[in-house]
């Protein structure tokens, strides 16, 4: 890779029509997934870094995201903005929108849900993204429409899950010749060069192991489930059949810890950076888009 290359998040056998279904089942379940409300607790303890609190916030997928009330916490005063990725996520944010009594629902605070197209250049002071990233594509493009959103000096943080989730499922289907059981997730230092070729600036990764127990091999695979679907596109092409099934039950047996629980493993990759106040090239003629003059404008102008 040449330098001033963007890095290399491969994303060719992702497969969009397995995504587009995953989020539609998604969003007919009862709740968002539990981990994701459990990393959006943990993440939600890394806000203290963040020193001039966001007015504004914008909850990127939002409902799977499950990150709105461990927020709120945070910043009472803030104004979300939910963001879902389609109609099926966005009419399940609308129907969780506060009651019409509600200050959030009309007020200073008031709280709308937007497509990613109805988002406005320069409107957020922080982007909030929990556990959506492994379900995209295009990482970066995503990181593109993260800092277009930000305002200048604005937050991003975002959380995922990294490249040593679920070995155990992994390295068992590649021994039985299964095929791919997951769509690879991108490693946190390819995620950090990444957002530095978006533009973003002062890049932090980290990442933290999480071993997860459920009472059964049913349990665990309900669990899995609730989490989303193998959007690889190598994945089996056909129907699993009841034979296969119980012979996947049988090897998740055999994962049982001391407690005599099922043990599955999952990194969680939490990222954070700031959209930087642009650098003006020196050169015969320099250029400044009109949105970022007037933010640099107004900085001025708030000055002692």
């Amino acid at each position: 890779m040449r330098s001033g290359d963007p890095p290399v998040i491969a994303h060719t056998e992702f497969d969009e029509a397995a995504a587009l279904r995953m989020r539609a089942r998604l969003a007919r379940a009862q709740q968002a997934p539990w981990l994701h409300g459990e990393v959006a607790r943990r993440m939600a303890d890394r806000l203290p870094i963040i020193r001039q609190p966001p007015q504004r916030w914008l909850d990127w997928w939002a409902h799977l995201g499950a990150g709105a009330q461990a927020v709120r916490s945070a910043y009472p005063q803030s104004q979300r903005t939910a963001l879902e990725p389609d109609q099926a996520l966005r009419a399940r944010s609308v129907a969780q929108l506060p009651p019409w009594w509600s200050r959030r629902r009309w007020g200073a605070q008031a709280e709308a849900v937007l497509l990613p197209q109805d988002v406005e250049p320069g409107s957020t002071d922080m982007v909030w993204a929990n556990m959506m990233l492994h379900a995209c594509a295009d990482i970066a493009a995503l990181f593109a429409a993260w800092h277009r959103a930000l305002a200048v000096d604005g937050y991003l943080m975002f959380s995922t899950l990294g490249p040593g989730t679920l070995p155990e499922l992994r390295l068992l289907y590649e021994r039985e010749g299964w095929g791919p059981p997951f769509y690879p997730f991108a490693d946190m230092h390819d995620l950090g060069d990444a957002l530095v070729h978006a533009g973003f600036a002062d890049p932090v990764m980290d990442q933290e192991l999480l071993t997860l127990t459920w009472s059964s091999p049913r349990a665990a695979l309900q669990e899995l489930r609730a989490l989303g679907s193998n959007l690889h596109r190598s994945r089996f092409a056909g129907l699993r059949t009841p034979r296969w099934r119980d012979r996947l039950l049988r090897h998740l047996e055999r994962r049982l810890d001391a407690d005599g629980r099922v043990a599955l493993s999952f990194e969680i990759v939490y990222g954070h950076a700031v959209r930087p106040r642009p650098r003006v090239r020196v050169a015969p003629v320099a250029t400044m888009s009109l949105q970022d003059m007037r933010a640099d404008l107004a900085r001025q102008r708030s000055l002692p």
